[in-house]
């Protein structure tokens, strides 16, 4: 897969007033009580006016404590819907004021977006979205491949069927999602079915890992078109039935063959 590079924001401002635009999205998991989605939850843009956008209705109340778990998911919705394009350079204070608060919790979300490696601090200026190549990617489902394999083999022999049959809710979640064509939608379906599936380990430290390593390889988006997430998302439920029939051998052919595909 080839990812064309864009080239660096003017400083301290996108390349275009849109490409800050973070797009309308679920309800996170940590919304406050009136939360619908962000082009109504947070406050307008103060004193800016874009043509082509549709007005964001002003100010709703929200908690300061979710102000940062909010932009976080906004800014992780664009990063894998491909709205914010890797090579491009965004300062806090610009898309704080896109978001209609301040630059602090813009700042602390880029932050954590470093540490997950979406994004890079460029001094001075802000954060630039990472350029990840396809060998990098390639590699990441390598190693993701090497830790949850294994994992989901063993747990295959010991876990009875009836603890695979609670994570179904879960597989049919991916493909709904699938369905629906929405990248983000998906990619955060997928990364809660594989967490489930590898929490059943008892292992905390793995699934930390195995999760993080997923959520990197969800970014730059691979241009997947609804036809790839629903087979995807098919291969969830075909593997939960082997794992619930305790089929071995269907169990490795189909994991094995999810993680090659992840490249």
């Amino acid at each position: 897969m080839k990812q064309r590079a864009q080239g660096s924001a003017e400083v301290g401002r996108p390349q275009t007033p849109e490409d800050a635009r973070v797009p309308a999205q679920a309800r996170p998991a940590d919304a406050p009580d009136g939360f619908r989605e962000w082009d109504t939850a947070l406050p307008a843009a103060r004193g800016e006016h874009t043509h082509g956008e549709r007005p964001i209705p002003g100010p709703r109340p929200v908690r300061r404590s979710s102000v940062r778990a909010q932009v976080l998911d906004a800014l992780r919705t664009a990063l894998v819907t491909g709205e914010l394009k890797p090579g491009e350079v965004h300062s806090a204070p610009v898309l704080g004021e896109r978001f209609g608060v301040s630059a602090t919790p813009v700042r602390e979300a880029m932050q954590q977006l470093a540490l997950e490696g979406a994004v890079e601090v460029v001094p001075n200026r802000g954060f630039r979205v990472v350029e990840r190549g396809a060998r990098e990617l390639a590699e990441l489902a390598e190693v993701r491949g090497l830790i949850e394999v294994p994992v989901v083999l063993r747990l295959a022999r010991t876990v009875p069927g009836e603890r695979w049959a609670e994570l179904r809710p879960l597989a049919e979640e991916t493909v709904r999602a699938a369905a629906a064509g929405c990248p983000a939608t998906y990619a955060e379906s997928d990364r809660a079915f594989h967490r489930a599936l590898l929490a059943l380990s008892g292992n905390e430290q793995l699934v930390r890992i195995a999760s993080d390593l997923h959520r990197r390889s969800q970014w730059p988006p691979v241009r997947r078109g609804r036809a790839d997430l629903v087979a995807d998302a098919a291969e969830h439920m075909t593997l939960l039935d082997a794992l619930i029939d305790r089929d071995l051998d269907v169990v490795r052919e189909l994991v094995e063959e999810h993680f090659a595909g992840a490249t």
